[in-house]
């Protein structure tokens, strides 16, 4: 397959037979398999494709699941997890041991970044986070004991971009590798790995499964070293994805193009509206001009999802009144649902808590943010009842 329309819908799919059921978004409820041919007791004899043996290893639905995965990216296999942030840590720890060094993106999903400021250091592995959409910061970062280079592209909250294949080129120059969370962009928006990351995480959470109902997280790259992380991150730190929740996101999976096209048509209509209001000091979407990265958005990006992020004067006061006002958005910290969600994020909090911001990282978080953003995901509703929400409350009606 090709197009990601019919990837989603029918990716790894074997041959049908006459009589077999069209839908095969099967979730046996079976936590192991007997076979005669079953690897030992150890799973360090496991080494390629072996037969089912035990769920947290692997199973049908989640194979289905990581090659739809693989088709979508374009890359070679794809390994689930519990969640996102299972993902994130079974690529740290098993890409990165005691005196490697890795560059990480200063603003990106708030979980990872205290992953690499509380957690690595306890590894002995050094961390530089940096500002990953200047390659010239990522290069001065570099170091001989590089061994891998994070980005989060759309940034959470402010939406800032990363050029991946210009970091892509200074990590490998390096010897180091590349991985790009693409949660926000989705599959849709952006193939990293076409552009020369060597991995790609989601959040399956997000705008993959869609509906809020499962949590989950992948990683999608080269086959040979995902099957290393499925031996030291998967089946050994144990964060295997439930069999069920698979097929929640397998579901899922099947709309994500249609959905991403709602989600950008309304973003963009949300984006549009709140440019124009008075009340707003600021606006980013990278589908906007106004966006300082537009171009590269333009560039990089198929789709310019549903994340829109703005700030004003005094933004927890408005952020009670979002929180007690809005009736078809939810105040909730989610993303990527169905359904509208709001939240505010103040900037001096995250800065502190998750960021760790300093100097003149600090002084440009502040000037894309404010004193905080209200972060939007745009959901599947009708734009202008969208809109005419947001306005009631701004409006203070």
């Amino acid at each position: 397959m090709s197009h990601p329309e019919t990837d989603a819908l029918h990716a790894a799919e074997s041959g049908r037979k006459t009589g077999e059921p069209v839908l095969n978004l099967l979730s046996p409820a079976t936590s192991f398999y007997s076979h005669p041919d079953a690897i030992g007791f150890s799973a360090n004899d496991l080494s390629g494709p072996a037969p089912y043996f035990y769920s947290r290893w692997s199973n049908p639905t989640t194979d289905l699941l990581e090659a739809r995965l693989a088709a979508l990216e374009e890359g070679e296999a794809g390994l689930s997890f519990s969640s996102g942030m299972a993902a994130v840590s079974g690529l740290f720890l098993s890409r990165l041991k005691a005196g490697d060094h890795l560059i990480l993106s200063n603003v990106c999903y708030a979980g990872a970044a205290e992953l690499a400021h509380d957690i690595l250091p306890k590894f002995d592995i050094l961390v530089s986070a940096v500002d990953t959409s200047d390659p010239n910061a990522v290069a001065a970062a570099l170091r001989p004991e590089t061994r891998l280079i994070h980005v989060e592209t759309p940034a959470n909250p402010i939406l800032r971009l990363t050029d991946i294949a210009a970091i892509a080129a200074l990590a490998h120059a390096a010897g180091a590798e590349l991985s790009v969370d693409s949660t926000m962009a989705t599959p849709i928006g952006i193939r990293p790995l076409s552009l020369g990351a060597d991995y790609v995480i989601h959040s399956l959470t997000k705008y993959i499964g869609g509906h809020g109902d499962a949590l989950g997280g992948a990683i999608i790259g080269r086959r040979e070293a995902l099957d290393l992380i499925r031996k030291e991150a998967l089946i050994h730190f144990g964060a295997a994805l439930n069999p069920f929740a698979a097929w929640l996101i397998l579901r899922g999976l099947e709309t994500l193009p249609a959905r991403m096209a709602q989600h950008q048509a309304n973003a963009g209509l949300v984006a549009a509206f709140l440019s124009a209001h008075p009340g707003i000091a600021r606006v980013l979407w990278p589908g906007l001009e106004s966006h300082p990265q537009h171009e590269l958005a333009r560039r990089q990006m198929r789709n310019f999802s549903g994340m829109v992020s703005f700030s004003v004067p005094n933004g927890a006061a408005l952020a009670r009144k979002m929180a007690e006002r809005v009736s078809v958005f939810s105040y909730a910290v989610s993303l990527g649902k169905t359904r509208s969600l709001v939240c505010y994020i103040p900037t001096e909090d995250i800065i502190r808590s998750s960021f760790r911001l300093e100097g003149r990282d600090a002084e440009e978080y502040r000037a894309w943010a404010g004193d905080g953003v209200f972060r939007l995901s745009v959901g599947l509703e009708d734009g202008q009842d969208l809109i005419d929400d947001l306005e009631r409350v701004l409006d203070g009606n």
